[in-house]
């Protein structure tokens, strides 16, 4: 009876010699020599289907995967799948074991956002699932990534100018030791642009594209994009009007027929205020008043 697979096999990136692998690790519940390992890698086709990049036959509970740009490339999804057998008797094997698949690239996270249009900063993580790697140029080794927005609008046929901004337009990635399923990070802040228009829930898409690349491993490649939804929030709107009849952010109503400079808004919260100059437009049969100048800060 050969023994099983006590746990499905695990891929981790890892940093050896100077090189980018991933490994895959499993481990037979009870082991019991001699005993070997027949291990597949493959990777997802754009059509949804398994091809094979690699496969060998090993003693150790390990098998590692150089991330070298020709079988494996930026963007793919990697498995790795196991099965133990005895020396010598390769018709009798175990079932075989299937890790799960392993994006290797660079990716967004969270890998879409909600926001509201209320001017609050949001965090959008850039992050690398594989290591940085770039022998003999360790003094200048990173990835930069150039960020774009684009307006998705309501709907295909109707972009626009774009609905949130970046707080940079390009970021660096840069070599350091693997945790989790990262091995480079770099933070951006997104925020929905406050437009005081009424334009519904809009949609922008936020994509990155490494520049220049000298590995061939990033060459070509695009991550996914991120999605990012602005819901709309109402404006308050205050007014003065004909003689002048005055509405305010709140709804109260009241005219003013007086004649001179007054201040008709100011924020206690931002360098915003509103000056209006009123004159006398009634002549000597009615007191009224009219608008005749506005200055905006």
């Amino acid at each position: 009876k050969l023994p099983s697979l006590a746990v499905q096999p695990e891929i981790t990136p890892e940093l050896m010699q100077g090189r980018a692998h991933l490994k895959g690790s499993y481990s037979p519940s009870s082991p019991q020599p001699p005993v070997q390992y027949r291990v597949l890698w493959s990777r997802l086709s754009r059509a949804g289907e398994r091809q094979q990049i690699h496969h060998e036959t090993t003693p150790r509970s390990f098998s590692l995967l150089e991330v070298d740009g020709a079988n494996l490339r930026a963007g793919d999804t990697v498995f790795c799948t196991v099965t133990a057998f005895r020396r010598g008797t390769l018709e009798q094997h175990s079932l075989p074991g299937d890790s799960k698949g392993f994006y290797a690239g660079i990716k967004f996270s969270p890998e879409s956002l909600e926001i509201g249009e209320d001017g609050k900063e949001h965090v959008l993580t850039v992050l690398s699932t594989v290591p940085i790697a770039c022998p003999g140029q360790e003094d200048s080794c990173k990835i930069t990534l150039q960020l774009s927005v684009e307006d998705l609008g309501k709907s295909s046929q109707e972009p626009g100018p774009p609905d949130i901004a970046l707080s940079a337009c390009q970021v660096d990635l840069l070599p350091g030791p693997c945790s989790g399923s990262s091995c480079a990070a770099a933070t951006v802040t997104v925020t929905a642009v406050t437009d005081f228009a009424r334009d519904g829930n809009r949609a922008s898409r936020v994509r990155a594209e490494p520049a220049a690349p000298r590995d061939l491993f990033w060459r070509a490649h695009t991550p996914r994009d991120v999605k990012v939804t602005v819901r709309d929030l109402p404006t308050g709107n205050c007014y003065s009007f004909t003689d002048p009849h005055i509405i305010t952010f709140d709804g109260w109503r009241y005219d003013s027929s007086k004649v001179g400079t007054f201040l008709l808004c100011r924020s206690e919260s931002r360098p915003f205020e509103v000056h209006v100059r009123q004159w006398d437009c009634g002549g000597h049969r009615s007191a009224a008043a009219c608008n005749c100048g506005v200055a905006a800060q």
